[in-house]
This record gives C-alpha cells, sequence and structure tokens, in this order.
C-alpha cells in the first residue's frame, strides 16, 4: 500500500471538517445535496470525501474546494489582514443528506 492509497487516520477526519458553512446561498444549494464545510487550507479531496463519509455515514459522489485570500482591512486606522481560509463543497449521492443544525 503505497502513501496515497493510505487510509486517512480517524483523528484527522476531526480536524478536516471544522464547520458548516451556513449562509443563505449555503443554504439554497442544499436542496440540490451539497453541503458547504470549512476545512484546512492543507486538506485534499481525498481526505475531504473519506472525514465526510466517515464521520456523517454518507455516500459522497464529488468535492468542490475554493480558496479565499484573506483581505487586508484597516482597524482603528491600523491595517490588518484576515487569514486565508478554504472551503468544500460535498455533493451527497441520491437520497444522502446531512442536517448541519445538529453537531456529529
Amino acid at each position: 500500500m503505497s502513501a496515497a492509497e493510505s487510509p486517512v487516520p480517524t483523528e484527522r477526519h476531526y480536524d478536516i471538517v471544522r464547520s458548516p458553512v451556513i449562509t443563505e446561498k449555503a443554504t439554497l444549494i442544499g436542496e440540490h445535496g451539497q453541503v458547504i464545510f470549512r476545512v484546512p487550507l492543507d486538506a485534499s479531496k481525498p481526505e475531504i470525501k473519506a472525514a465526510i463519509e466517515a464521520l456523517f455515514k454518507v455516500k459522497v459522489t464529488a468535492v468542490n474546494t475554493l480558496r479565499a485570500k484573506g483581505k487586508v482591512k484597516r482597524f482603528r486606522g491600523v491595517l490588518g489582514r484576515r487569514s486565508d481560509s478554504k472551503k468544500a463543497i460535498v455533493t451527497l449521492a441520491e437520497g444522502h443528506s446531512i442536517d448541519v443544525t445538529t453537531g456529529i
């Protein structure tokens, strides 16, 4: 078994799925069988898929990710920078769903 085929440790599953994104846009795509999660910047698509399937006991068909670069903002005259973030849009198989209002 090579490094690419090795399973992700179960402790890492809880590190990968940080929190669901609950916005108006996330709710709208939820009607199409998709859920959005915040994930670490170093998380890969196979890791995200394995974590979602293991934690929520659902079948994932696709994972799309996006990275948002942190913005430079001014607070009380002092320049600051928001941190970079990464989100994963997870498409679930037909008949599967995740209730993001409850915990794991």
